[in-house]
Order: C-alpha cells, then sequence, then structure tokens
C-alpha cells in the first residue's frame, strides 16, 4: 500500500518514456534504416512517383491533386479530432473537477487540484501539437499540389523544393497523427495511472506492428529502388 501514492509519478513517467522513446528510436530507424520503417518505404515511393511526375503534363499534375486528396482529408480530420477534443475538455474540466471526489481511491492516483490540473494539461499539449502541426502540414501539402500543377517552363521549374514542400507536408502530418495517438492514453489519467501504463503499452505494441516493415515488405522495396 506504501507503493501507491507513488503511482502517478512512476507510471506516467515509465508511460511518457515508453511512448517517447519508442519515437526516438522509430526517427533513428528511419534516419539510417528507411527500408527497415513504413514511413522509409513510403518515403521512397513517393521519391519515385513525384519524380515520375513530367513537368507540364496537366493529366500527371491532375493525377498527383486526386492521390493527395486522401492525405489532406485525413490530415484536416485529424486537426478536427484534435481541436474539438481540446475544446471538449476545456468545457468538462470545471465539472469534472467537482466530481473527482468520486475517484477517491488510492488506485485512481492523486486528486489534487495540481495533479488534476497537470492531468487535463498534459493532454491537452498533445492535442495542441497535434493540432498545429496538422495545420501546418496542410499548407504545406496545399502549397505542393499547386507547385506542380504550376511547373510548366524550365524557368518556373523547381522540382528539387516542391518535392521538399511535398515531404514536409506528409512530415508534418505524421507528426499531427501520432501526437493525437499519443493523447489517448494521456486522457485515460482522470481514471488512473495503471490505465495510462496499460494503454501506452498497447499503443507502442501496435504501431510497432504498423510501423516497421516484415522481411517481405523490405525485399519487394529493395527491388523498387534497384529497378529505379
Amino acid at each position: 500500500m506504501e507503493v501507491l501514492p507513488y503511482l502517478d509519478s512512476v507510471l506516467i513517467s515509465l508511460s511518457l518514456f515508453l511512448m517517447l522513446g519508442y519515437h526516438a528510436n522509430l526517427w533513428h530507424s528511419f534516419k539510417t534504416k528507411p527500408l527497415h520503417t513504413s514511413i522509409g518505404i513510403d518515403a521512397l515511393r513517393r521519391k519515385f512517383w513525384f519524380q515520375g511526375i513530367k513537368e507540364g503534363d496537366d493529366k500527371k499534375g491532375m493525377l498527383a491533386v486526386q492521390s493527395l486528396r486522401n492525405t489532406l482529408m485525413a490530415t484536416i480530420l485529424t486537426a478536427q479530432i484534435a481541436i474539438l477534443i481540446t475544446l471538449a475538455m476545456g468545457a468538462l474540466m470545471n465539472n469534472a473537477y467537482k466530481g473527482s471526489h468520486i475517484f477517491n481511491s488510492a488506485i485512481f492516483g492523486s486528486q489534487s487540484g495540481r495533479i488534476f490540473a497537470l492531468k487535463y494539461g498534459s493532454a491537452s499539449i498533445f492535442l495542441l501539437v497535434s493540432f498545429f502541426c496538422s495545420s501546418v502540414a496542410l499548407g504545406f501539402l496545399t502549397d505542393a499540389n499547386f507547385m506542380v500543377n504550376a511547373c510548366g517552363d524550365d524557368q518556373f521549374s523547381y522540382r528539387a523544393h516542391t518535392q521538399s514542400i511535398f515531404e514536409r507536408g506528409f512530415t508534418l502530418a505524421f507528426i499531427g497523427n501520432r501526437s493525437l495517438c499519443m493523447s489517448f492514453p494521456m486522457l485515460l489519467w482522470m481514471f488512473g495511472p495503471l490505465p495510462v501504463a496499460l494503454a501506452s503499452v498497447a499503443l507502442v505494441w501496435g504501431l510497432y506492428e504498423l510501423d516497421f516493415a516484415g522481411k517481405s515488405t523490405r525485399r519487394e522495396s529493395n527491388l523498387v529502388s534497384v529497378g529505379n
């Protein structure tokens, strides 16, 4: 029973370290061994796809805009979910604090005013980062759409710059999506630190299956890179 008062500080710290450490390892793997990660393989395929777009080709330009439509819609959805949850948390925070006496057991962690504000503040930080990154990603992707179709004459052709804008948009959209995912375990903190720890482990396990490619996928990507 002496351990229960320290559940918040121990389990929340471990949960944050697990989620942030996983994404730091993912970013390191993406930079050093891109073909071992799904985002690295997607970036490689986008590079070859972008190089296949001929400047001034209206059909190819229209195809590029249509191909980016799903990414734009997903990024807009991420930004909407993030800001709606943030607004809902702000509206419900006062009533939730008044009803915090319901969770007066030690298993639910501390219910003091500072810890209660920290519970909602930590989740709000992840949500606001998600909204900001998704909003900026929309600007980059929209500019990339325009620049792909605007490439006509050689003097207005900046393929390297257009591709960098293109990749920045996808990178920021990815960061916004992952920030939203990491906010969900933090939202469970009001029910105690134990759900946060369990949700963090489940999240990292699920993302690992999604982010790191299998041997067959790596072999296929190697063949594509060699062929191009």
